[in-house]
C-alpha cells in the first residue's frame, strides 16, 4: 500500500521542489535582499513540512503559485518605475 501512495506524493514532490526552486531563484532580486528571502522562503516550507494530505498540499502549491505571480508584478513595476523615472521629468 505505501508504494502506491509514493508514487501518488512523486509528482506533488516534484512540484514543490521546483516551487521551491522558482522562489529561490526570484528571491535573488528581493528589495530585502535575497538573505532575508531565503530564511523566510525555508521557514514557510519548513512550516508546511508535515502536510500529508494531496489536496492540502496542492492548496499550498497554489498559494506558492500566487506568490511567484506577486513577485514577478512587484519586479515588473520596480522596472517600469525605473524606466519611467529614466525617461520622463517629474511635473
Amino acid at each position: 500500500m505505501s508504494v502506491s501512495t509514493d508514487n501518488m506524493a512523486n509528482p506533488l514532490r516534484y512540484e514543490v521542489l521546483n516551487l521551491y526552486k522558482n522562489l529561490l531563484y526570484l528571491g535573488k532580486e528581493y528589495p530585502k535582499g535575497a538573505d532575508y528571502f531565503r530564511t523566510r522562503l525555508k521557514a514557510a516550507f519548513l512550516k508546511n513540512k508535515e502536510v500529508k494530505d494531496p489536496e492540502e498540499i496542492k492548496k499550498l502549491i497554489a498559494r506558492g503559485k500566487f506568490v511567484i505571480k506577486e513577485l514577478e508584478a512587484l519586479y515588473f513595476l520596480r522596472k517600469y518605475r525605473a524606466l519611467k523615472q529614466r525617461y520622463y521629468e517629474d511635473s
